[in-house]
């Protein structure tokens, strides 16, 4: 044990400003106290508790039985997906516990990181929103007109929302904007009577608009027992989508309140439009991996990944596999893929898995729920639960690809067993300073 309180403080303070970081990033909480519980342990701290909830993240270092325990807390303020935050914490703890620095090094370096900006221009991350629309867009069988309309669509939502953020606007009410931006898009692409499903922009920017939400961290957590965090990240979730829904619902509205009605029964592309799939799936993850700040290096790499991906699921949902059931398949592969990939590129798992099932989204499926809804056609709440199912499917499928994947390695199997879950953030080996 550390042998003043001074040094005990600092170091758990040093633990609950990553944890905060990380957790603020959407990783899971299994990941988050996993790494948290690295650090102090490495540093030569025993008997430490970490407790980590949605909002607040505690640390207690029983000290002697005659002295009082040490007890640190911060508070999860700004929540954002920033993979160049991420990937930059996930290296500063290996090197820690690879002891390439010391605990004065490391704090000196997160200090850095939390106090500086993005070094990417907000008007390439804006830019690459618009990719991830015009990408899922292709993938859908849109043509040249919708693509275009998409990615404008999509540069617009993004910077109406980089607009809404800075004043503190709740994210329910950033989303209602967005979907009504995307919805009304769509009403003037039918309008002009240049594209047959201008219903497809309003489908590639439900996309553009779930990704990034959260829901990886909600199911880790569900499924590694972290059932309260789980349970506010879900609501989250809900309440980010119910937005999308309110938006897009009130751009429909407008639209037949003009007699410009939406098609409601677009259909996925044919086996013969697979390449554009593809390349489809690949912009699409490529755009939302530069969106959040993810290394410029790996970029490519998931650029081959969710192209990959985009083809398997569409090729197998068109040979008759249901498409929750193709969509978990390809996420099991991407969970596999992701582990020696992070291992090679630097980067944790994270990175790879959401930028990776992006493509995947269920954008199609939410919109025919939403028109069919809005026709007073039952078969739109089918719909919604076909949209459930595979967003579900994609979170739990990555999950389960991590925990076929990551015991292979003798040193990740005697790591697993003092651990909840796979890890998709953090170290997977440390060793202890002997103190």
């Amino acid at each position: 044990m550390t042998g003043s309180a001074p040094q005990t403080l600092r170091i758990m303070d040093l633990a609950l400003r990553v944890g905060e970081m990380l957790l603020a990033n959407g990783a899971g909480t299994a990941d988050v106290s996993a790494t948290m519980s690295s650090i102090c342990h490495h540093l030569g701290l025993r008997g430490t508790y970490v407790d980590v909830t949605y909002i607040m993240l505690t640390m207690v270092h029983d000290q002697e039985l005659d002295q009082p325990p040490l007890i640190l807390r911060r508070n999860v303020r700004l929540r954002e997906t920033d993979f160049e935050d991420v990937t930059a914490i996930d290296r500063l703890v290996s090197d820690l516990l690879a002891d390439e620095i010391d605990l004065d090094e490391a704090r000196s370096r997160l200090a850095v990181l939390a106090s500086s900006g993005h070094r990417r221009r907000r008007a390439v991350v804006i830019l690459a929103s618009g990719l991830v629309g015009a990408g899922v867009a292709m993938m859908l069988g849109g043509g040249w007109f919708v693509t275009v309309v998409a990615l404008l669509a999509a540069v617009v939502i993004e910077w109406v929302r980089t607009r809404l953020y800075a004043r503190r606007l709740p994210e329910f009410y950033i989303q209602v904007t967005g979907g009504l931006c995307a919805s009304l898009m769509a009403v003037g692409a039918a309008a002009t009577g240049l594209s047959a499903v201008p219903s497809l922009v309003i489908a590639a920017n439900i996309v553009v608009l779930l990704a990034g939400l959260g829901l990886m961290g909600a199911i880790q957590d569900a499924l590694t027992g972290y059932l309260l965090t789980a349970g506010a990240r879900l609501l989250e979730v809900l309440l980010a989508t119910a937005g999308i829904v309110a938006g897009v619902s009130g751009g429909i509205m407008v639209g037949k309140m003009l007699g410009i009605n939406l098609d409601t029964t677009p259909t996925w592309p044919d086996l013969s439009y697979l390449p554009f799939v593809t390349i489809g799936a690949g912009v699409a993850a490529a755009g939302f991996a530069v969106s959040a700040h993810a290394p410029w290096s790996i970029v490519p790499a998931l650029t081959v990944i969710g192209a990959c991906a985009g083809a398997a699921s569409s090729s197998m949902a068109e040979r008759g596999l249901d498409r929750p059931w193709a969509a978990g398949i390809v996420a099991v592969a991407i969970g596999l893929v992701s582990y020696p990939v992070s291992r090679w590129f630097r980067v944790p798992g994270l990175v790879i898995v959401v930028s990776a099932i992006v493509p995947l989204l269920p954008g199609l499926t939410v919109y025919l729920a939403l028109a069919q809804l809005a026709d007073e056609n039952l078969a739109g709440v089918l719909a919604g639960m076909r949209a459930i199912s595979v967003a579900l499917a994609l979170a739990a499928g990555v999950i389960l690809g991590e925990y076929v994947i990551q015991p292979l390695r003798r040193e990740t199997r005697r790591l697993e067993r003092r651990m909840s879950g796979p890890r998709l953030v953090g170290p997977f080996r440390a060793k202890s300073r002997r103190r």
